[in-house]
C-alpha cells in the first residue's frame, strides 16, 4: 500500500522539480518550449547599447589574442609581412560589411541568430544551425580558455618566479601543470563575469579593452625601440606554399573570414541591444576592420622584432611575456611589466569569450530548451564542455590549428548566405515576430512538419564543395589539388553558393509566407503571453 502511494506521488514530485529548475521569468514573459526572457524581441528597457558601446564591443572582438596571432596564419601561406597586412585590410573590410548585413535583423527586429533561424529553417529546422554553431563554439571556447589559462599562469609567474619555472606536466606531457592551474583560475573569473547580464556589460568591456590595449602598446613600444625597425619578417621575401601570391592572399583573406565567421553570423545577438536604429552600423563599418587590422599588424611587428631580440618566433603574446621574463633573468622591473601585460591578456580572453562565445552559444542552447536554459546557464554548460574538449590536444601543432580555424568557415558561411538571402532577397526584411514563437501549424514559419526544406538543401549545396578538401587536408597536410584549393577559399564558396541557391530555389518554388510581417519591431507590437491566442488558424506552407 505504501509503495502504491509513493508511486502516485512520484509524478507530482517530478513536476515540482521541473518547475523549480525552470529559468527565471519576467512579467508577461512565460517560459514555453519556444521562448523565455532571453529569446523574445529585446524590450526597450533592456536595449542599453549606444554607438560608443559598439565601438568598445569591437575593441573586445578585434583586439584579442586570436586577432593578434592572425599573422601566423597569413605567413604560413607564404605571404611576406607587407602582403599579410594588405590581406588584413581586405579581410577586415569584408568582415565589416558582413557584420552590418548579418546584424541588420537584430537592429531592426531585436531578435538574435537563434530566433532568426526559425523563419529561414522552420521552427524545428532551426535546431540544426543553432546546435551546429553551439557545437563549433565549444571548441573555440575551449581554445580561448586554454589561452586564458596560460595568460593567468604568466601573470602569477610574474609575482612568483618559482611558479613560472614549474616544469611538471599533465595529459601525457601536453599540458603544463601551471597552465592547468591557470585554466581553473581563469574559469572562476569567467563564471563570475557571466553573472552580469549582457545588457550591463559596458563597463567590464571598457576595462577589458583598455587593459589589453595597454598590453599591445607596451609590446610594440618595447619591440620597435629595441630593433629600430620592423624586424626580419619584413625583410623576408614572399614564398607562396601553393600557387602564386594572388592565391596565397585569397587563402589568407578566407582564413580571416573563417576566424571571424561566428562573430559575423551572430551579430544580431548583440545588435538587438541597440538603443536606437543604426547605433551599431558605424562601429561595424569602421571599428571592426580597424581593430582587426591594427591588432594583427601589431602581432606581426612584435613577433618579427622579438625574433631578432630573443631569437625565437613566438606568436602568442603570453608566451612571449614568459620568454621575456627568462630573457631578462627575472628582473623585478620586467616582472612588474609582465604582470600588467599578462593581466591585459587575461582580460582580453575574458572579454572575447563572453562576446563571441558564451552569450551567443548560451542563446543557442536556450533556443533548444528555453524552459530550463537561459544565456547564463548555457554559458556555464559551454564552459564545462569547452574544458572537456581538451584544447591542448588540437592545438599541439600548427597544421592542425590551421585546419581547425579554416574549417569553422565551412559551416558558418552557408548559414550566413541562407540567412542573408532569406531576409533581404526573399522576405524583403518583413518578419512576423509572433509566429517565430509558435510551435505548430498556426505559425507561418511551420512549413512542413516544422522544417523549411529549402534551407537544408541550400546549406548542403554550400558545404559539399569544400568537404573533400577538408578531409584531404586533415589526412595529409601537404595535399594539393583542386578540392584542397576550394577548401582554402571555403568561406567565399559557401557564402556565395548558399546565397545564390537559396534565392534561386525560393524564386522557382516560393514559400507561401513571403510578404507577411513588419519591417521593424514595433514597441508594444509583441505580446509573449497573448501572441499565440491572437494568431488565427493557418495552413502549413
Amino acid at each position: 500500500m505504501t509503495n502504491s502511494k509513493e508511486t502516485c506521488l512520484h509524478p507530482s514530485r517530478w513536476r515540482r522539480f521541473l518547475q523549480y529548475i525552470e529559468v527565471p521569468t519576467d512579467p508577461g514573459v512565460p517560459n514555453t518550449p519556444w521562448l523565455n526572457r532571453d529569446l523574445i524581441p529585446m524590450p526597450k528597457e533592456r536595449r542599453t547599447y549606444k554607438i560608443w558601446t559598439y565601438f568598445i564591443y569591437w575593441c573586445i572582438t578585434g583586439l584579442c589574442i586570436s586577432g593578434y596571432t592572425t599573422g601566423s596564419t597569413l605567413l604560413a601561406y607564404g605571404l611576406d609581412a607587407q602582403q599579410a597586412i594588405v590581406s588584413l585590410v581586405i579581410g577586415g573590410l569584408i568582415v565589416g560589411v558582413l557584420c552590418v548585413a548579418c546584424g541588420w535583423m537584430g537592429e531592426r527586429h531585436h531578435i538574435g541568430f537563434t530566433v532568426a533561424c526559425r523563419f529561414s529553417w522552420g521552427m524545428r529546422g532551426a535546431y540544426f544551425p543553432v546546435i551546429v554553431r553551439a557545437f563549433v563554439i565549444i571548441f573555440w571556447d575551449g581554445l580561448q580558455a586554454y589561452w586564458g589559462g596560460q595568460a593567468v599562469a604568466v601573470t602569477i609567474g610574474a609575482i612568483i618566479p618559482g611558479f613560472a619555472h614549474m616544469k611538471q606536466t599533465l595529459a601525457g606531457g601536453m599540458l603544463l601543470t601551471k597552465d592547468f592551474i591557470g585554466i581553473i583560475i581563469y574559469y572562476v573569473f569567467f563564471l563570475t563575469a557571466m553573472r552580469i547580464p549582457p545588457e550591463r556589460l559596458q563597463r567590464p568591456f571598457i576595462v577589458s579593452s583598455a587593459m589589453f590595449g595597454g598590453t599591445l602598446i607596451g609590446l610594440v613600444a618595447w619591440a620597435v625601440s629595441n630593433t629600430h625597425s620592423g624586424g626580419p619578417l619584413f625583410r623576408e621575401p614572399a614564398s607562396p606554399v601553393h600557387g602564386g601570391t594572388g592565391w596565397a592572399m585569397l587563402f589568407g583573406i578566407t582564413a580571416i573570414l573563417g576566424a571571424w565567421g561566428g562573430g559575423t553570423v551572430g551579430q544580431s545577438d548583440w545588435t538587438r541591444y541597440a538603443n536606437r536604429p543604426y547605433a551599431p552600423t558605424l562601429s561595424q563599418f569602421i571599428a571592426a576592420p580597424f581593430c582587426i587590422i591594427v591588432c594583427a599588424t601589431i602581432g606581426i611587428v612584435v613577433t618579427s622584432c622579438a625574433q631578432e631580440i630573443v631569437g625565437s618566433l613566438i606568436w602568442e603574446p603570453f608566451l612571449l611575456l614568459a620568454t621575456l621574463q627568462d630573457y631578462y633573468n627575472d628582473s623585478p622591473r620586467v616582472r612588474a611589466a609582465i604582470f600588467f601585460a599578462g593581466l591585459g591578456c587575461v582580460c582580453a580572453q575574458l572579454g572575447i569569450s563572453i562576446v563571441l562565445n558564451s552569450v551567443s552559444a548560451g542563446m543557442d542552447l536556450s533556443g533548444v530548451v528555453p524552459r530550463y536554459i537561459n544565456i547564463r546557464r548555457g554559458a556555464y554548460l559551454l564552459a564545462i564542455l569547452g574544458l572537456a574538449s581538451n584544447p591542448w590536444q588540437y592545438l599541439s601543432n600548427a597544421s592542425t590549428f590551421l585546419t581547425v580555424i579554416s574549417s569553422f568557415g565551412i559551416f558558418f558561411a552557408p548559414f550566413s548566405g541562407i540567412l542573408l538571402a532569406d531576409y533581404f532577397v526573399v522576405r524583403r526584411c518583413l518578419i512576423k515576430l509572433e509566429d517565430c514563437y509558435i510551435g505548430d501549424e498556426r505559425s507561418i514559419y511551420w512549413y512542413y512538419k516544422g522544417v523549411h526544406w529549402r534551407a537544408p538543401l541550400a546549406w548542403v549545396l554550400g558545404v559539399f564543395p569544400t568537404m573533400p578538401g577538408l578531409i584531404m587536408t586533415t589526412q595529409n597536410a601537404t595535399a594539393w589539388n583542386a578540392w584542397v584549393r576550394v577548401f582554402h577559399i571555403a568561406f567565399f564558396v559557401g557564402l556565395v553558393i548558399s546565397f545564390v541557391t537559396f534565392s534561386f530555389i525560393c524564386w522557382v518554388s516560393p514559400p507561401g509566407n513571403v510578404g507577411i510581417g513588419v519591417p521593424y519591431h514595433e514597441e508594444g507590437g509583441f505580446d509573449a503571453e497573448s501572441g499565440e491566442a491572437e494568431i488565427g488558424e493557418k495552413g502549413a506552407v
